[in-house]
C-alpha cells in the first residue's frame, strides 16, 4: 500500500514540481512531461459543451445519470491543488560553515464543502506542514488554515479565505448506498497535472485500510478509477457527481511501481462527514478505545482446543491502563502454532457487545465506534466454561498505537 511513496528535499528557493498520493512526494523534471517548465506552469482545464454520444456515466435508481463532461463540468471548481510545506534540519557541508535551508513540499488535492471557505483533503497530504496553499481553477493561490487532522481516518479539514462566489462546493453524497459496480469518477492532481478526470467503478466496498497512525479504516470503497501521486484528497464521485469517498491510497503490488495497478482506496464520505463536524466544533477527534487485540475464532481452532464456543473474538491482548484492563478483560496466556498460524489462547472469548453478537473484529470496531470516549459497552464472554458479562469504560484512542 502506498500512502507516502518518496520524498524530496530541495534547497529553499529552488522550483521542483512534486507532487503527492496519498501524501507522497515525486519529484517531476522538466522531461518528464512535455509541456512542464520550470515546475511553476500550471495546466489548465478546458471545459467543451458535450458532444452526441459522449460517455456517459451509467443510470443509478438514485437519481439522474450524468454524462462524465457534466459531472466534470459543474464538479471541477471545486477541486482544488493543495501543497503543503514543511521545513526541514539541513545537512551541514564540511566545506561550507553554513547549514543550508531545506524544505519538503507536497502537493496533494482537496476539494470545497461549502461556502464559508472549508475544504476537506487527507491527513497525510499536510501531515507537519508549516504551511499549507490551495490553488484554483483560476490559478489563485490562497493560504489555507489548518483547523484540524484526524489520523485514524487519513481526514484533514482546511479553511481559506474567500468569497463565497468565488467557491463551488461540492455536494456529499452517502456512501452506505454504493454498490459494488456503480460507475464512479475521480478528479485531482496526479503528478501535478491540474484537474484530470479518471473514471471507473466501484470494484469492492467495506475494505479495511490501515491508516498513517497504523489503526484500522472500515468500510473504504475500492475503485479501479486510476489514481496516482497528487490525487491524495481528491473526491470520489458518484452518477450524479455527489462526493461519496476521498481518495486516499493505491496498491501497487509487488511490481515495485509507484504507479496505479487499477486498485485504489477512497475513505468513505460518511466518515469524514462525522470527522469533519468535530474538527470544525474542536479542532480535533476523539475516537472510542477498548485497548485489546482479538481475533475471530476458527473452527479448526474451536474444534481443536475445545473452546466453549465455535464463533466469537478471542483476546490475545489487553493494553495497559485501558478500559479493558480496568474492567478485568483477560488476554490470552499461551502460544500455539497451528499450520504456520500463531495464536495467543487461554484469553477471554467475547461473543457479544451490547446483545448484539459478534464473530470479526470489524464488527467488534463498528459496534465501539458507535459510541464516544466515557461511554459504557457490556461485553458477554466466556472466561474457560463460565459464561459472564463485564461492562467497559471506553477510553480515548491514543494519538498512535500503544506497542
Amino acid at each position: 500500500m502506498d500512502f507516502r511513496g518518496r520524498r524530496e528535499q530541495v534547497l529553499a528557493g529552488s522550483a521542483l514540481l512534486i507532487a503527492a498520493v496519498a501524501g507522497g512526494v515525486v519529484a517531476l523534471g522538466a522531461a518528464a512531461v512535455t509541456g512542464f517548465g520550470e515546475a511553476t506552469s500550471t495546466v489548465r482545464e478546458v471545459i467543451r459543451e458535450t458532444p452526441p454520444g459522449a460517455a456517459v456515466v451509467a443510470s443509478s435508481e438514485r437519481g439522474k445519470a450524468l454524462t462524465i463532461a457534466e459531472i466534470y463540468r459543474r464538479t471541477a471548481p471545486g477541486v482544488v491543488l493543495v501543497t503543503s510545506t514543511t521545513r526541514v534540519q539541513g545537512s551541514e557541508d564540511p566545506f561550507f560553515p553554513f547549514e543550508l535551508p531545506q524544505t519538503q513540499r507536497a502537493l496533494g488535492s482537496g476539494f470545497v464543502i461549502d461556502k464559508t471557505g472549508y475544504i476537506v483533503t487527507n491527513y497525510h497530504v499536510i501531515r507537519g506542514a508549516e504551511s499549507v496553499e490551495v490553488g484554483f481553477s483560476n490559478n489563485d493561490n490562497l493560504k489555507a488554515k489548518i483547523v484540524g487532522g484526524d489520523p485514524s481516518t487519513d481526514t484533514a479539514l482546511l479553511k481559506v479565505n474567500a468569497s463565497s462566489r468565488a467557491l463551488r462546493p461540492l455536494q456529499l453524497g452517502d456512501s452506505n448506498a454504493i454498490q459494488v459496480g456503480d460507475n464512479v469518477l475521480a478528479i485531482g492532481n496526479p503528478f501535478g497535472l491540474a484537474r484530470s478526470a479518471t473514471s471507473g467503478i466501484v470494484s469492492a466496498i467495506q475494505r479495511p485500510l490501515q491508516a498513517p497512525n497504523g489503526m484500522t479504516i472500515d468500510h473504504v470503497i475500492q475503485t479501479d478509477a486510476q489514481i496516482n501521486h497528487g490525487n491524495s484528497g481528491g473526491p470520489l464521485l458518484d452518477a450524479q457527481g455527489k462526493v461519496i469517498g476521498v481518495n486516499s491510497a493505491i496498491e501497487t503490488g509487488d511490481t515495485g511501481s509507484q504507479g496505479n495497478v487499477g486498485i485504489g482506496f477512497a475513505i468513505p464520505i460518511n466518515t469524514v462527514k462525522d470527522v469533519v463536524a468535530q474538527l470544525k466544533d474542536k479542532g480535533r477527534v476523539e475516537h472510542p478505545f477498548l485497548g485489546i487485540e482479538a481475533r475471530s475464532i476458527e473452527p479448526s481452532i474451536a474444534q481443536v482446543f475445545r473452546l466453549p464456543v465455535k464463533k466469537g473474538l478471542m483476546v490475545e491482548r489487553v493494553r495497559p491502563n485501558t478500559g479493558a484492563a480496568d474492567a478485568g478483560l483477560r488476554g490470552g496466556t499461551t502460544r500455539v502454532l497451528v499450520a504456520g498460524e500463531s495464536y495467543n489462547l487461554g484469553g477471554d472469548i467475547i461473543v457479544k457487545v451490547d446483545g448484539s453478537n459478534v464473530s470479526s473484529t470489524e464488527q467488534l470496531r463498528e459496534l465501539v465506534a458507535q459510541k464516544k470516549p466515557g461511554d459504557k459497552v457490556d461485553l458477554e464472554i466466556y472466561r474457560g466454561e463460565d459464561k459472564q458479562t463485564i461492562s467497559v469504560k471506553l477510553g480515548r484512542q491514543p494519538p498512535t498505537p500503544q506497542e
